[in-house]
Order: C-alpha cells, then structure tokens, then sequence
C-alpha cells in the first residue's frame, strides 16, 4: 500500500500547478446538493437484447458475444476476455467509481494521495501533464468546494475495450454558488446563482494494484450549460464573472487565422457559383 507523505516541506505552488488545480477541483467536487439537483448516475443498468434485427447492414463476424455487431464496432467481450490486464472490468469499474465519487477519497483529494501511483499524472485538454507530488501540493493550497454546493452527477462507466485499464465516465455538473468566490458575492452571479457546466468526459487509468496512475478530463459539448463553454474550475470563475486572464479560460473563439480561410472559402464558393450562372 502507498502512504501518502505527511511530513512535506512547503508547497512549491507554481503556475502550472495553480492551472491544474484550477481545472480539476470541482470536477471531483462534493456530491452534497443543497440546491435540490438530482444525480443522474444510474444505479442499476439495464441489459438490452440487441440480437434480433431487420437490417441488411448487419455483417455476422466471429465473436464470444451474443450481441450482434455492426460494421466497426468493438467486440468488447472478446476485448476484455483477451486482455492481459488483471483486474476484471467490472471490478475496475467499481474501483473507479470508488475512487471518484467516496467521500474519504475523492480522486486524491480527501485521503492524501494514498489512491495514487507513484508515478500518477493529471493531464486534461490544456492542463498537464502534472505528476503526483505537485499535484497533491496544489490541492492542498485549495478548499473551492468551500463556496459552492455541487452535484457532480456522474454516469456511464465503461471500461475502454482497447486499453482495458482505462474507465471512461461522463459528468453533468450543476453548482450552486452559496458563498464568496474570488471576490464574487452569490447574489450577483448569473441565474440565480446555479451553474451548469458543459457535459464532461473523465478517464482514469490504473496500474494493476488499483491505483491511479492518470487522470483527467474534456468538455464534449461546448454549446452546452451557462459557463462560456467551459469545464472544470475554469467553468466557475467564468460564470462568477471572474475568468482568468488566459485564452484558455475563456469561451472558444475562432482564431483570426481561422476565420480567414473560412472567409476565403466562403469567397471561392460564391465565385464558382457565379461562373455556373
């Protein structure tokens, strides 16, 4: 079993590490909903029977699953009995879930680092990667969950049939802003103070004792939820009206190189329009 070190010198708190912390926390935030949002995280999954179809596009392979299979999709079941990996995926998935989402872990947050490798990474979209002791420094130098109530609503654990250590799951995370944050009251942020952050894909992987050894996550659905597009704690100061000063914390926008040859191309198209007249 890995301890985590109790004896550190101060935190080195550099700017990476404030981006990492920055994006992550309240991905991994409390469940406590004070403002009434319902969990979606289902609890019992429903076995469909896919076996029986009316489609000419179906193709029979060979395959240790009773579901039919369509062009490109995984065997998972032959994927997963194949792998070499030695926890199974529905006990990884559990690991995961255990990870995630009990109170006294918390993805390394609540128990000192003792669920992750020695050799752990956060890495997400622009974050990262950041190793281990770095990022149990940085969290260390934050308590945000202090001034929203959050309902982080996970669902949709699977394990990846190509790198079977790795559990993918999905977030719709909805706060409600109850005290101070960077200088923002709750009475003066948007909707009521309840924000909801773009749907968010997470994956962790494991080593073979059950430890974290990479985390980390990606906003899916910018047009989604009411903070610019943007998730973990950066979707918090943005909707608090607080962004930090970086392309990165802001909404997408295109770039002017971007936009050129979109005009160019809008250009070219009508010419050609023209010359068929």
């Amino acid at each position: 079993m890995y301890r985590c070190e109790t004896d550190r010198s101060r935190p080195r708190f550099t700017m990476k590490a404030y981006l990492a912390v920055t994006a992550l926390m309240f991905v991994i935030g409390s469940s406590t909903n004070d403002n009434n949002v319902v969990n979606a995280m289902a609890t019992s999954p429903t076995t469909i029977d896919f076996t029986t179809t009316t489609s000419d596009a179906v193709i029979k392979v060979p395959t240790t699953s009773t579901t039919t299979l369509f062009p490109g999709e995984v065997d998972m079941d032959s994927s997963y009995a194949a792998s070499t990996f030695p926890i199974r995926p529905t006990d990884l998935i559990e690991r995961a879930r255990d990870v995630t989402m009990n109170p006294s872990i918390q993805t390394g947050t609540k128990d000192g680092g003792a669920c992750l490798a020695p050799d752990f990474e956060f890495v997400a979209a622009v974050v990262g990667p950041i190793p281990r002791e770095e990022y149990l420094e940085a969290l260390n130098s934050f308590q945000l969950e202090t001034s929203f109530s959050i309902a982080s609503n996970f669902f949709g654990f699977t394990v990846d049939p190509v790198q079977t250590n790795r559990v993918w799951f999905f977030s719709r995370q909805v706060a409600k802003h109850i005290a101070p944050f960077m200088g923002a009251q709750p009475r003066h942020t948007k909707d009521d103070g309840v924000l909801t952050l773009p749907p968010q894909v997470m994956h962790m992987d494991f080593n073979a004792d059950g430890l974290v050894k990479e985390f980390g996550f990606y906003t899916v659905d910018r047009r989604q939820g009411n903070t610019g597009g943007l998730g973990g704690a950066f979707g918090y100061f943005y909707g608090v009206g607080k962004p930090l000063p970086i392309p990165e914390c802001q909404p997408y926008k295109p770039s002017f190189r971007f936009r050129s040859l979109q005009y160019i191309g809008k250009l070219a198209k009508m010419f050609s329009n023209k010359k068929k007249k």
